[in-house]
């Protein structure tokens, strides 16, 4: 069974900067695309950012759209997520996913399509 797991939430304010990382015990980390999703309180998860398995291809959800990059070092089997000029609506717990299948990155956006979660690192932004 894999395991992922988060890192490096806090507290912060208003226009401050957060990068979130996951590491994961997959041995053939490489050979997957991984997701980040967050949930806020009475929210349903959401979609936030997906990295092909080699990390030449990334999306974004409109929300974070031009001031997140989602990057990975496969050598260290982690997943990075930097997110700049936060907003009080980031404010959410932040979950890893590995997608379900090898050398896939299709329906990114339905966590259905993810195999493997992490217990979560929160995020709290104030204004």
């Amino acid at each position: 069974q894999v395991q992922l797991v988060e890192s490096g939430g806090g507290s912060v304010q208003a226009g401050d900067s957060l990068t979130l990382s996951c590491v994961s015990s997959e041995p053939t980390f490489s050979s997957y695309a991984m997701g980040w999703f967050r949930q806020a309180p009475g929210k349903e998860r959401e979609f936030v950012a997906l990295i092909s398995w080699r990390g030449r291809s990334s999306y974004y959800a409109d929300s974070v759209q031009g001031r997140s990059i989602v990057s990975r070092e496969n050598a260290k089997n982690t997943v990075y997520l930097q997110m700049n000029s936060l907003k009080p609506e980031d404010t959410a717990i932040y979950y890893c996913a590995q997608k379900e299948k090898q050398y896939d990155v299709e329906d990114y956006q339905n966590s259905l399509e993810y195999r493997y979660w992490g217990q979560g690192t929160q995020v709290t932004v104030s204004s």
